[in-house]
């Protein structure tokens, strides 16, 4: 069984991918006029995230169709059963996973996003896919939705928010990911203190770049 090649989900995944091909966040009033270093301040920091990306509202920001399939293939080979995702955007990462879950038997996916009207597509997005039913989608700040309320362990995260939280996310997930769980962050090169947590093995990790802008990390202790 293939959920992720059929319909319904093939042809709304293609026509999600479109849509998020036409747009830009640098087609927003004033976002070509930052310069890179301004970029990178914005993506790192810790206090301006929910300015920045609610400016982001009507963006997908979704990830690539490759990074979809990747996921879809890992949820399936690690025969996931529950999963985390921080940062749902328009559904498009979540709706690979589902398929996943769906595929596998069955699950439970948690994703939380801080934007009301991002929630809502998701939300129609998820439903157009047959796949609501495997997903809660917890609104608001994630420091706060996935602080609470987790399954005993968690078999796979993605983690596709605001890049400088990628190390407080982690911190209210890590008791619960089972040896071998395996984590996927997107656009990880803009959270360096991320990333030199799960590249030391030292921290119970292993870790490594896949594609561009992915990192492959599996819980090892």
């Amino acid at each position: 069984m293939n959920t992720l090649t059929t319909a319904p989900l093939a042809p709304l995944l293609e026509r999600l991918f479109a849509q998020a091909d036409q747009t830009s966040p640098m087609d927003l009033p004033g976002a070509a006029a930052l310069t890179p270093e301004d970029l990178a301040r914005l993506m790192r920091s810790k206090t301006d995230y929910v300015d920045f990306y609610g400016q982001m509202k009507d963006m997908p920001l979704a990830v690539s169709r490759e990074t979809g399939v990747l996921l879809y293939m890992l949820a399936r080979a690690a025969k996931a059963r529950t999963i985390v995702e921080f940062g749902t955007s328009f559904g498009i990462s979540t709706l690979h996973l589902a398929a996943a879950l769906r595929d596998n038997g069955g699950g439970r996916l948690i994703t939380s996003e801080f934007e009301p009207s991002k929630v809502a597509r998701a939300r129609d997005n998820l439903t157009a896919g047959g796949l609501i039913d495997l997903v809660e989608i917890r609104e608001g700040d994630a420091l706060r939705t996935l602080a609470v309320d987790l399954p005993e362990t968690i078999d796979l995260v993605l983690l596709d928010g605001a890049k400088a939280l990628y190390p407080e996310i982690l911190d209210l997930l890590e008791s619960r990911l089972r040896p071998g769980a395996l984590i996927v962050a997107d656009n990880a090169d803009h959270a360096p203190d991320y990333l030199a947590r799960v590249r030391s093995p030292a921290a119970g990790y292993l870790s490594t770049p896949f594609a561009e802008d992915v990192e492959l990390s599996m819980r090892i202790g």
